[in-house]
């Protein structure tokens, strides 16, 4: 990653996943610049950021277009080019992530859909043409898109809409050198796994039956994000890329655990 720049967005704090590839994309000698929304998560953020030798913060707010306009525009003012961007954002109605999905209103799912799907296809348009020597879009994203989760609601459904905008994306912009992929870890004791009902269990139950009977750590997401960024990774895209201890390959729990 030596000589190669690129936007993290999400990075929360010392647990969250963005914080676990932004570390990672240090180490191999990236050159970053992390965004936040609001002044809360600013301060959370600039020592962090601060650690890992990186001084540029910008404040974002991915559902306000003038927001995002400023953002990209000082971006290309101040670096020109950008060869990676890391979108770890995603947003949910804590409320509505128990209880039966049926009940999901309008309101919730119009904000999440806009938040934790939407914001990739803005972002992805807004740095394509900063990506001229090709590069790299990564997205978060959980099994919870494909197989009935408990607790996980509609995110279920706008983690489903955001894998389907990964293939698309990565037929878009493919033709431009710019690959597009997500990582799909298990659950992990981030910020905003805590704010799903019934984590705990979740971490627990992921843990005791995945075929390596242990659930993602932040290096691993870290490192599969190094690949994907990374020139190692020229000929991969529109891929979901499991980090989950292989729970995904399962089709019951382990013989012990049923």
């Amino acid at each position: 990653m030596q000589g190669k720049r690129g936007l993290v967005m999400g990075v929360a704090n010392d647990r969250s996943i963005a914080w676990g590839i932004a570390k990672a994309l240090h180490a191999a000698g990236a050159e970053m610049a992390f965004s936040y929304q609001g002044e809360n998560f600013g301060k959370r953020v600039a020592p962090l950021a601060a650690s890992v030798g990186v001084d540029y913060l910008l404040d974002v707010d991915v559902s306000d277009d003038a927001s995002m306009d400023a953002a990209f525009a000082d971006l290309k003012a101040k670096w020109g080019k950008l060869d990676f961007v890391v979108h770890a954002i995603a947003y949910s109605d804590k409320a509505e992530l128990s209880g039966r999905f049926i009940n999901t209103s309008r309101n919730n799912f119009k904000h999440s859909l806009d938040i934790s799907c939407y914001s990739l296809i803005d972002v992805a348009r807004r740095a394509a043409p900063m990506m001229t020597e090709g590069g790299a879009i990564l997205t978060l994203t959980y099994q919870g898109s494909n197989k009935v989760t408990p607790y996980y609601n509609v995110m279920g459904v706008a983690k489903a809409a955001l894998e389907s905008a990964v293939r698309y994306l990565a037929n878009d912009l493919g033709p431009d050198g710019i690959r597009v992929n997500a990582i799909s870890p298990g659950p992990m004791k981030t910020l905003a796994g805590a704010a799903i009902s019934g984590a705990r269990k979740t971490f627990r139950q992921t843990e005791t039956n995945a075929p390596l009977r242990a659930n993602a750590t932040l290096e691993a997401v870290g490192g599969t994000a190094v690949y994907l960024a990374s020139d190692a990774g020229a000929c991969t895209s529109g891929e979901i890329i499991h980090v989950d201890g292989g729970y995904h390959v399962l089709g019951m729990p382990q013989p012990e655990n049923l």
